[in-house]
């Protein structure tokens, strides 16, 4: 390989990742949570396992991606059991992501879950004026193993 060759493919690969995020600008900004339900893929049953009005933002940079969610009603805690209960009624995650189509993937290096460090999670979005859609790739839950295969299933609106 010429040394033009390889300077040339060293400098394309280390910014492959912003020229993937310019293909989906209008993703960059603050994103609200409206709805999150969890969908068993063998049964199709959805749950509002974080309540009929779960809180989080979705913040998206050009190269980073952001989520924090919590589920409705949760309390300071006083107990083990309580912060349990805590933990079980949250997620949080942020990585560098990339973009091929509708397929949002982000590779984590900084989670609620330490099992979900250096994992890549792997979302499909679609937009629809000022929401967002997005769904999760069929996964087990850490959080509702009983459910099986599961996906996320989440609503935002952009914030203002």
């Amino acid at each position: 390989m010429t040394r033009h060759k390889f300077i040339t493919l060293t400098v394309g690969a280390a910014f492959w990742p912003l020229m993937a995020h310019a293909q989906q600008p209008e993703l960059t900004g603050v994103w609200k949570l409206t709805s999150f339900v969890l969908e068993s893929v063998e049964t199709k049953e959805r749950r509002n396992v974080y309540g009929e009005k779960p809180a989080g933002y979705l913040v998206i940079t050009p190269e980073r991606f952001t989520a924090i969610i919590t589920g409705e009603g949760r309390k300071p805690p006083q107990t083990d059991e309580d912060r349990i209960l805590n933990f079980r009624n949250m997620y949080a995650y942020t990585g560098l992501y990339r973009i091929d189509g509708n397929r949002l993937t982000t590779k984590v290096d900084v989670a609620w879950n330490e099992a979900w460090k250096g994992t890549e999670q792997v979302r499909f979005f679609r937009l629809q004026g000022d929401k967002l859609f997005i769904e999760a790739a069929p996964t087990t839950s850490v959080n509702y193993p009983e459910l099986g295969k599961i996906r996320g299933i989440l609503e935002w609106e952009r914030s203002r």
